[in-house]
């Protein structure tokens, strides 16, 4: 089979090639989108990226190279026109699990490093400023933190918070028997107006488009630190950075953001940054950004590979395809 990576970054080579020695793999690092898409001919296999878009032309066009099957190397798939991939009847494989500990590791760490301000210790250490001004944080113990979306990293992490002696909170249109054992489902607004920390696990849809929009922030504590390794259109990134700027939520710490695509997994050291918000949002003291790294373990990329190649496999088989959307 002949495969081609789009969006193909160099920590994640390794994996593949070191796993597949049947299958032809290209990697390109520039993304899938209407340009790209005429080099794709001769090729079996398309596997993409969470910045990859893949609109009802572009799958047309792959569905007329010949193209077998698209194969995400993400779980989220709000990047993929999943009606056009069944008017032309192009199968589309996703990894719907890697590594929900990387995840939820990440925005406990995020968390972490806003609530005691590592961030700023660490710089002031580099200047000999041994002050401790401004340094000051909360116990996590006996806290209420929020977990909105408790799929497999949202449990991980509301697990965690349980171990931190938290008083946890969901809002999950599903009960997990396991969560309620020691944590307590509630209404969304009750989650916002009572939770001191809030962390974003929930998918992107056009329902939770903006979950945390104007509204949302009007309901929060003053002092709410919120989390989001989900997805970046959770939040209003306008909305957000008002809030910060009427000093309505105590920080934010953001793995993602709505508007990441061209700025995520770039250098931009030499060209600048040309997005308004992001750049005002990253002069805040109190917000955190990283770049979509949350996934990023060995454990989590060794996994990634692994289903991806399986999802691949089951394509030149011809098997049962059990990742299909």
């Amino acid at each position: 089979m002949k495969i081609a990576f789009f969006d193909a970054h160099g920590f994640e080579k390794k994996f593949y090639t070191n796993m597949s020695e049947q299958h032809e793999l290209d990697f390109f690092e520039f993304r899938l989108d209407e340009k790209s898409v005429s080099l794709i001919e001769n090729y079996d296999i398309v596997c993409v990226f969470v910045n990859d878009h893949l609109n009802d032309r572009i799958i047309q066009k792959l569905s007329e190279q010949g193209v077998k099957a698209v194969v995400l190397r993400c779980a989220g798939y709000n990047n993929v026109d999943l009606e056009a991939a069944k008017k032309y009847d192009l199968p589309v494989l996703r990894v719907p699990y890697y590594s929900p500990h990387s995840v939820a590791e990440h925005a406990v760490a995020l968390m972490l490093c806003l609530n005691r301000k590592i961030h700023k210790a660490y710089y002031r250490m580099k200047d000999l400023n041994f002050s401790l001004d401004g340094l000051m944080g909360m116990d996590i113990f006996g806290k209420t933190v929020g977990v909105i979306g408790c799929g497999n990293i949202g449990k991980c992490f509301a697990k965690i918070m349980k171990g931190f002696s938290a008083n946890v909170l969901v809002s999950d249109p599903h009960i997990d028997q396991e969560v309620s054992a020691f944590a307590s489902y509630v209404a969304i607004e009750e989650l916002l107006e009572s939770s001191d920390i809030i962390s974003l696990h929930a998918p992107l849809n056009p329902q939770t488009l903006h979950l945390i929009d104007k509204d949302a922030f009007s309901r929060m504590k003053e002092h709410v630190l919120l989390i989001n390794t989900s997805r970046g259109g959770l939040i209003d990134s306008k909305a957000l950075l008002q809030a910060l700027k009427l000093k309505k939520i105590g920080g934010a710490a953001l793995d993602v953001y709505e508007e990441e695509e061209n700025v995520f997994f770039e250098n931009l050291s030499d060209d600048g940054l040309q997005d308004d918000v992001l750049a005002r949002l990253l002069t805040f003291p109190n917000v955190l950004v990283t770049s979509h790294q949350a996934f990023l373990t060995t454990e989590a990329l060794e996994n990634i590979a692994k289903i991806t190649l399986d999802n691949i496999n089951a394509v030149k088989n011809k098997t049962e395809f059990i990742n299909q959307l």
